[in-house]
């Protein structure tokens, strides 16, 4: 079967790296499936999964992104992520009091907060929840 080099990196550490039969993740305008031979294409991501099929058959490989780029290759798929946290390191309790957070900070319109962050911190908590929930669905 034909396969695909994928590179998940972030500021921080490389995520993933291997060869894969397909990759799924949230592009700017929906979510993409990237195979073997893909046309060249490079675009935003938003915050959501990526989900890696290892090409030697392994368990499917997941990991949250709170955004970033995707440069797509005929033989290779890079994922430059802002952030990337392996699934099984996800923490729901964590994510879930981000987005009581951010919600508490757009509710409060009294006070000098900047709205474009506290909005962009509550869609990264929301789709971090959306991924945990995700991730849970694959895993029964």
């Amino acid at each position: 079967m034909a396969s695909i080099h994928v590179d998940v990196v972030s500021a921080e550490e490389q995520i993933f790296s291997g060869e894969a039969t397909f990759v799924v993740l949230p592009g700017e305008d929906g979510d993409l499936g990237i195979y073997p031979r893909h046309t060249p294409l490079l675009t935003r991501i938003r915050p959501g999964a990526v989900r890696v099929q290892p090409a030697d058959g392994g368990a499917e490989q997941f990991v949250f992104v709170s955004g970033g780029l995707l440069e797509v290759q005929p033989n290779s798929v890079t994922v430059l992520a802002d952030t990337a946290i392996r699934g099984h390191d996800l923490d729901e309790a964590k994510a879930m009091e981000a987005k009581r957070a951010a919600e508490e900070a757009l509710a409060n319109r009294g006070t000098d907060i900047d709205y474009a962050k506290a909005s962009g911190e509550l869609a990264v908590a929301m789709a971090q929840l959306a991924a945990i929930s995700k991730l849970r669905k694959t895993r029964s």
